[in-house]
């Protein structure tokens, strides 16, 4: 029933090109996605989730730079239509140690990393979207000695994408290291250092074997002036198996708490669903049943979904 794990689950953190010590070349690339949802006692709902678009461009002495944009549909009859940038990064991989400035994800949680286009669900799970640090400016180092590790430390402004300063003055400290003692398997760990007294930390590990697919994410935020009790935490389990070369299955489950803020902002959810590459690559079909239980009564909602996506 398993057969060899889709390229989705490489882990590679972003698509960049392959930098040369004499040849250029630039790629442009994107991709688009068209998503229909519907829940019960609703209709039918479309929408274009995203449609970004990539430029990237490989020079001499192992320098490579990758600009990528997203236009966004008008949300209301006041809200215009605009394009907000993604990422803007130049990097230099002379060796083993690579380095990075510009705006792009800083390196924390596997989840987050996978590029959104490569995701094999329609959305992260609510643990990752609500305590990994998102796009934000800054620099990397990453060093990475062999197949079997990576080591990655980061320092960014910590106020997101597309902040022009830096407005409390406080950096964002990130560091990551994975290591993998067996080729299947995939362990590591995440630090990110917010203030003096905030912290979020997380642990991961995956396992690939026999064309199925394991993953695990533990999170939490630690502050000084809260009991350990009340921390924001959170976890999410997530499994897949390729049926036939084109066709994969998935199933997530995870939960989402914020003790300090009461029950009604735990966030669980689970998502079963199916990936078809109509076109290997460049076209995809996923569908999904997604159940969350959140709210100040733990209410049940469970939604149908339907996303196809177009690479180029």
């Amino acid at each position: 029933m398993l057969a060899s794990p889709s390229r989705a689950q490489t882990p590679t953190a972003t698509p960049a090109p392959a930098p040369a010590t004499a040849s250029t070349g630039t790629r442009v690339g994107g991709y688009v996605q068209l998503r229909a949802t519907t829940q019960a006692h609703q209709g039918l709902t479309f929408l274009l989730q995203r449609a970004r678009l990539s430029l990237d461009s490989a020079f001499p002495n192992r320098i490579s730079t990758r600009v990528l944009v997203e236009f966004q549909s008008a949300t209301g009859a006041r809200t215009p239509a605009t394009v907000s940038l993604r990422e803007a990064v130049v990097r230099w991989a002379p060796s083993t140690v690579s380095f990075a400035a510009g705006q792009f994800k800083t390196p924390f949680s596997r989840e987050y990393l996978i590029p959104v286009s490569m995701l094999e669900t329609a959305d992260f799970s609510p643990v990752v979207d609500s305590l990994a640090p998102k796009y934000d400016l800054g620099v990397m180092a990453e060093y990475e000695p062999a197949p079997w590790g990576k080591v990655s430390l980061g320092v960014f402004n910590g106020e997101g994408s597309n902040a022009s300063v830096n407005r409390d003055s406080v950096s964002l400290w990130v560091a990551r290291v994975v290591a993998r003692p067996f080729a299947p398997v995939s362990l590591g760990a995440n630090l990110a250092r917010d203030s003096a007294d905030s912290l979020r930390w997380g642990v991961e590990a995956e396992l690939q074997r026999w064309g199925g697919l394991l993953r695990g994410e533990y999170m939490r935020r630690h502050r000084h002036d809260r009991p350990a009790d009340l921390e924001d935490r959170g976890w999410y389990l997530f499994g897949s198996a390729r049926v036939v070369p084109a066709v994969s299955c998935f199933a997530r489950h995870g939960d989402f708490q914020r003790p300090a803020i009461g029950v009604s902002r735990r966030v669980r959810e689970s998502c079963v669903g199916v990936n078809w590459e109509c076109v290997p690559d460049r076209v995809r079909l996923l569908t999904s049943v997604v159940r969350r239980t959140s709210g100040a009564r733990q209410s049940d909602t469970r939604t149908w979904l339907a996303q196809l996506q177009v690479r180029f």
